[in-house]
């Protein structure tokens, strides 16, 4: 018989596949796709993935053996692997990045080391490092990483390594899976209870037991028993609800062979029930809009749509749904923001029942999972498997077998990409690179496209379609720009908010609207300051002030989360004159409440929002009524639909116009337009207030106009001539250590590399705004490289720089990251 070898994916950061040999007996089961156990290096385990199978044995070495197959069927399918292979070159990363990034967590597997005494006589003298040791494995403490805990400073890898060379430890890797199926207890009749009359004699012999009796009757109650419409099974919850019954009782039962109680597996994931409705009629802008999509589609397989705030885009995108469902197709559908699933859910739960599933980072690793296997077993069970996904932007990876179409809503967003770690990738750009490889139909979204995607649909490489007409023919809101500057001298402001942006909100109140006010900052100051000498609390793990959050009444850093009480004296000089600078979410929400007394105000940033569901709770209560003021970070700027929102209020401008980077405009005009498109949904004309002290500021201009083709002519002009994107492709080197001499260095070393190669521009070694984080020094290198190149070759140097300048002396701990196409 013909030897089987596989090359293995480790979820490792490791550039290769690996070659193991697969055992006879395993041959039969091996597949590309599947996960199998292997040991790499002396003793660790781990899960690999079979990339692919071959009967050519390696020349220059003996392969380990496969130990396990952990899959009858594969879970990741060959379109996966080659989106995976795309990713790796793309973005300079390797494939057990991607393959980490890629799978639930529930799916990776890695082996934890177990510790054992041997048993043997301590005939050698022993270290009290190594004392501590023994000790702890006495008293049953077997996990490398809870000796690693228990004993703190006291442990030692030396001492470690000393107790196995001394033969009085023994080390063994387990491997154990981070994924349970969940099982629920049903109750039924037991098998001999056939009929009424066996139920009977049986209840007879019950005598006085009374409680036995109550809860058989409550069974045969909720099951209907022996009755036409009898439900053979209970789950064991639901016939405990609400009763004082409990498992003693139930179990007596079981054992005097009345009823039976066993273990089923059940799903993770919400089932709720929705009446489903059919799909609602478009208007005549959302129906043109439709038909130029179909029509784009025969020639092109991306098309961008782009649709002011309100104009339906939503609805049109049901439509295109419902055709791919009919015809046997999967769709996918990205969100930028976990919050937008809450409301889009239930729109497409409405329409398309269970075949839609949901696929985000708030779901535990156990759900993803299970909503992992569900998308697989479209393949073979269509009628079971999900048809739809509506997800963020890890949904990208996940094992469609079939994908006919890809939308991604509010394309603009930065959400899409992913900063650290590896793979740094842009699930836009993925998503359609995904639907060429799949033959699927891409579809981008906005009513603000960001500039590049707006690029290729002038030069004609995605198709454009243009909605601008809102539904039901809604005004777009009226902007008003409030010159706070001038109003601070005038002493005009209420607290926060200008006179103009006040007495809307005011008249919005007594008429029940509802308002939102957007602060891209959250917590109550973004720093304190003391009045007396200057200082301002700074982090010590990096080089930012801490944001003072009130209802902790600490001081914490929004990059690392070190945190301290605020003290009521100034560390440096003693005085008490410490005071919180600036206002962020927080403080705005505890401004309000002593402005206006009597309205029902709520929250939405990161700091509320960490639960499971508490963005849904904020949303419904929004959707509901329940709320009247909504105060909120980027999130309120997602997409959201609420109906009863008359007026928008911008506190801050100036920070996002002034931002220092080349795309702080389009970001500006993207987040304010988005904002702005919250007010006057439904019932008319909405009203939008910037808060700004630089009114005659060109962007603010063209926001009040709420022109994008001008603003998009400004930026492209400026970044043509100063070679920035579309034009220009960019790549950011991150060089990071804990050493700032090794960074100042190695960058330097990199820069002079990098130089040599005259086809691109190189800029830096510089800092960044924010220099040091989590204590690592950082230092950038900036490429800009014209579309000309060939990028390939350019990513093979870039690659070969870095390996030589790591080479180099006192550079191997040196930490070098690329980030292709930056944000």
């Amino acid at each position: 018989m013909p030897e089987f070898f596989v090359q293995v994916i480790l979820p490792l950061s490791l550039h290769d596949s690996f070659t193991y040999k697969v055992p006879e007996s395993m041959q039969s089961q091996i597949k590309p796709g599947v996960r199998v156990i292997v040991q790499f290096g002396q003793r660790k385990l781990y899960a690999a993935l079979v990339y692919s199978i071959s009967h050519k044995k390696p020349d220059d070495f003996e392969p380990k053996e496969i130990q396990q197959i952990l899959d009858y069927n594969p879970i990741v399918l060959p379109q996966n692997f080659e989106l995976w292979q795309w990713i790796a070159k793309y973005y300079c990363c390797t494939l057990g990045d991607v393959f980490r990034a890629a799978l639930p967590t529930g799916l990776k597997l890695e082996s934890k080391s177990k510790i054992f005494l041997t048993g043997a006589e301590i005939e050698t003298q022993t270290s009290e490092k190594e004392d501590f040791i023994i000790r702890q494995l006495e008293q049953d403490v077997t996990l490398l990483v809870e000796l690693q805990k228990k004993l703190g400073a006291n442990f030692s890898y030396p001492s470690l390594k000393s107790l196995l060379a001394k033969n009085l430890i023994f080390i063994e890797e387990r491997v154990s899976a981070k994924y349970k199926p969940k099982t629920e207890t049903f109750v039924r009749f037991h098998s001999n209870i056939k009929n009424n009359a066996t139920l009977e004699i049986k209840t007879n012999k019950l005598g006085r037991a009374k409680k036995q009796l109550a809860l058989l009757y409550h069974f045969c109650h909720k099951t209907k028993a022996f009755e036409p419409n009898q439900i053979s099974i209970i789950p064991k919850k639901e016939l405990f609800e609400n009763t004082n019954f409990n498992s003693a009782t139930l179990k007596e039962l079981v054992k005097k062979e009345i009823l039976g109680q066993f273990q089923r597996q059940v799903s993770r994931i919400d089932n709720e029930e929705i009446k489903q409705v059919s799909i609602n009629l478009l208007n005549k802008y959302q129906a043109e809009a439709l038909k130029q999509i179909k029509s784009t589609f025969e020639t092109k397989q991306v098309a961008l749509i782009h649709g002011i705030t309100a104009s339906g885009k939503t609805e049109i995108y049901i439509h295109l749904i419902d055709e791919i469902i009919k015809s046997g197709r999967q769709a996918l559908y990205l969100v930028p923001e976990i919050a937008l699933t809450t409301q889009i859910i239930k729109r497409l739960k409405n329409v398309f029942g269970e075949k839609v599933g949901i696929y985000h980072s708030k779901l535990n690793s156990q759900e993803r999972v299970e909503i992992w296997e569900k998308v697989l077993l479209f393949q073979t069970k269509p009628e079971d498997g999900y048809q739809v996904i509506l997800g963020a932007r890890s949904s990208v990876f996940l094992p469609f077998s079939n994908l006919g179409f890809v939308i991604v809503d509010e394309e603009h967003e930065n959400s899409y990409k992913q900063f650290d770690p590896a793979p740094r990738y842009n699930a836009r750009d993925m998503a359609v690179i995904l639907g060429y490889q799949n033959s699927a139909k891409v579809l981008l979204g906005s009513a603000t496209p960001s500039f590049e995607s707006y690029y290729n649909a002038i030069k004609e490489k995605y198709g454009l379609i243009n909605l601008l007409k809102r539904h039901n023919d809604v005004e777009l809101p009226e902007i008003i720009v409030a010159d706070v500057k001038r109003a601070y001298k005038r002493k005009q402001m209420h607290s926060i908010l200008s006179p103009e942006l006040f007495e809307l909100m005011e008249t919005a109140l007594e008429k029940k609207e509802q308002i939102i006010l957007f602060q891209n900052r959250r917590g109550y100051s973004p720093f304190v300051e003391c009045f007396t000498c200057g200082w301002i609390p700074k982090c010590q793990n990096c080089d930012v002030s801490l944001t003072y959050h009130k209802y902790k009444k600490r001081l914490s850093c929004h990059y690392c989360g070190y945190n301290h009480q605020l003290h009521n004296t100034c560390d440096e000089c003693g005085s008490s004159e410490v005071k919180t600078r600036g206002f962020g979410t927080e403080k705005i929400e505890s401004e309000l409440k002593s402005l206006f007394r009597n309205a029902r105000i709520a929250r939405m940033d990161y700091d509320t929002t960490r639960t499971k569901n508490a963005f849904e709770k904020i949303v419904t209560n929004l959707e509901n009524r329940r709320t009247d003021i909504l105060v909120g970070t980027q999130m309120v700027t997602k997409g959201l639909d609420f109906e009863h929102v008359s007026i928008v209020g911008i506190l801050n401008a100036d920070n996002l116009i002034n931002f220092p980077d080349f795309r702080a405009h389009e970001r500006a005009y993207q987040l304010i337009s988005q904002v702005s498109g919250r007010a006057g949904r439904k019932h008319g004309m909405g009203k939008v207030v910037i808060q700004t002290s630089q009114p005659d500021h060109p962007i603010i201009k063209l926001i009040q106009n709420q022109d994008y083709n001008q603003t998009l002519q400004s930026q492209l002009e400026e970044r043509q001539l100063f070679k920035y994107p579309p034009f220009y492709k960019l790549i950011k080197i991150i060089i990071k250590h804990k050493n700032i001499d090794t960074v100042e260095r190695a960058s330097t070393q990199l820069g002079n590399e990098l130089r040599k190669n005259k086809t691109f521009i190189v800029l830096g070694p510089e800092f960044p705004l924010v220099s040091r984080i989590q204590l690592w020094h950082h230092k950038e290198i900036w490429l800009k490289i014209d579309r000309k190149q060939n990028l390939d070759y350019i990513k093979d140097f870039i690659s070969n720089s870095i390996k030589t300048v790591k080479h180099l002396p006192s550079n191997s701990s040196c930490m070098i990251n690329v980030d292709v196409d930056p944000l």
